[in-house]
């Protein structure tokens, strides 16, 4: 878990600061974030953390300033939430993971 010292305060309720890899690093080094995307919800108000993992040969050193990650602010969809008993029907159904195929 790499501190950034950052935190931030959104505008907007419906936004999500989303905290993705950086391409270079992960290409040339192997180092990625372990868990593929970080999101940081509006109402969250403490410091950033970034969750790096090597999954390269060699050993990679994060130093002071260094570009780890990008953030990408983007609106999300907050629907409102029916409970229901009974799902429309579809082609898929409930048939999981594979299912629709690779092609």
């Amino acid at each position: 878990m790499i501190p950034t010292g950052l935190t931030a305060e959104p505008d907007e309720n419906d936004v999500a600061l989303l905290i993705y890899p950086r391409s270079g690093l992960s290409t040339k080094y192997g180092v990625t974030l372990a868990n593929c995307v970080g999101v940081v919800d509006s109402d969250y108000r403490g410091a950033w953390f970034i969750p790096l993992i090597n999954n390269g040969k060699s050993p990679f050193t994060v130093e002071n300033g260094m570009r780890i990650a990008q953030l990408i602010p983007t609106r999300i969809l907050i629907p409102e939430i029916e409970v229901s008993d009974n799902l429309s029907e579809t082609v898929r159904g409930s048939d999981g993971f594979g299912s629709s195929g690779i092609k």
